[in-house]
């Protein structure tokens, strides 16, 4: 019996549609559907990691990699200037919806502390 994809797994194999800003071998970054701010993108890793408290030391490079990249999209989108936040959302009690690691990259307008 094989699991059921998740949400962002289709989004990565294009069987639902996605507004996507970018995307390479490791990642793919597209427009929250739902957005929590003007600008409200999120970043995933190709590979089906589940949460960044079960990453391991192998995914030392990809986790780098989405730090960067996530960096590099805002710059390319024009949010760098003005400020940007990233979040991580960890389980059901940091606000995590879909078991699918994922870096959410808010911008467009001045954004409060604490967040929540």
């Amino acid at each position: 019996m094989s699991k059921e994809s998740t949400l962002f797994e289709k989004i990565i194999a294009h069987e639902i549609p996605a507004d996507i800003v970018y995307e390479d071998d490791l990642c793919l970054c597209f427009r929250d559907i739902s957005p929590q701010a003007p600008v409200h993108l999120l970043l995933i890793p190709k590979k089906p990691l589940t949460r960044i408290a079960l990453a391991k030391s192998e995914d030392q490079a990809l986790l780098g990699h989405l730090m960067l990249k996530v960096g590099e999209i805002a710059r390319q989108e024009g949010y760098a200037a003005d400020g940007f936040r990233v979040i991580v959302n960890n389980g059901a009690d940091g606000g995590e919806a879909v078991p699918h690691l994922h870096l959410h990259l808010l911008a467009g307008r001045q954004l409060q502390w604490p967040p929540g």
